[in-house]
């Protein structure tokens, strides 16, 4: 087995897809036991997918012949002057090509599905550690989590869905502590619900629907926190689940 650490760059590239097979399966072993680094690595692909989603089909488009003609300076600008003409001009340039796919900050709701995919990236797949307090000890489990929330939390019970409760575990999310409870079917397929605290009282309570990834989220808002269901099925499926998770939370 290579032993070489494993260095920025190689993670990098690893969430890139560009490592060879071998030294692929090095830093996945490497990782199993850094799970912030696998989070952190998750987060690198969401957000290559989204800038490529963003980005990839301005690249094609025609740059209007004002700014192409704006880069090129004068012959009788000196060397130096023409150099600032040309990187005003290739501002200028990306300027054009980004125009309308920057947009403000998402609100706080908005951030939900995307941290709550991604921490069932990171941790859904997990063989060895899926979760920090397994369902045998699920009296701890709440008792903690629900301190650390300042709020009684409530895990669902979703065996009439076909899901067991696996267990849980403490994050760390934007604004504080957030709790994730992980259920697994039959078949293996998991579930993850990710409640966080919010600093605002929400006045709705309706779902909304994300895909992160390919990873389907349902969320919504209800009071002081926020919930999102997230998990790699169907649309109607996870809507299923949802309503069973926010009938218990709100019989």
């Amino acid at each position: 087995m290579n032993k070489t650490p494993i260095s920025e760059q190689e993670l990098h590239a690893y969430a890139d897809g560009r490592l060879e097979a071998a030294r692929r399966a090095q830093v996945e072993a490497w990782l199993d036991d850094r799970p912030e680094l696998r989070q952190a690595v998750a987060e690198w692909r969401i957000q290559n997918e989204r800038l490529h989603g963003a980005f990839d089909p301005v690249l094609g488009e025609a740059v209007p012949a004002r700014l192409m003609a704006a880069a090129r300076p004068s012959p009788a600008l000196p060397l130096r002057m023409a150099a600032a003409v040309a990187w005003l001009t290739i501002g200028g340039l990306l300027g054009f090509l980004l125009r309308g796919q920057l947009s403000p900050a998402p609100a706080a709701s908005a951030s939900l599905p995307r941290q709550a995919a991604l921490a069932h990236a990171v941790f859904s797949p997990e063989v060895r550690h899926p979760v920090e307090v397994g369902a045998a000890e699920a009296a701890h489990l709440v008792a903690w989590l629900s301190k650390r929330l300042g709020a009684e939390l409530k895990p669902p019970q979703l065996a009439e869905q076909g899901f067991e409760l696996v267990g849980g575990r403490l994050l760390s999310g934007e604004a504080g502590p957030v709790a994730q409870f992980m259920y697994q079917d039959g078949r293996g397929q998991r579930l993850t619900l990710y409640v966080r605290r919010d600093a605002q009282t929400a006045a709705e309570t309706s779902f909304r629907y994300a895909q992160e990834d390919g990873i389907g989220v349902f969320y919504w808002l209800d009071g002081r926190f926020g919930y999102a269901l997230s998990g790699e099925i169907n649309k109607p499926e996870l809507l299923r689940v949802a309503t069973a998770v926010y009938r218990q939370l709100n019989p």
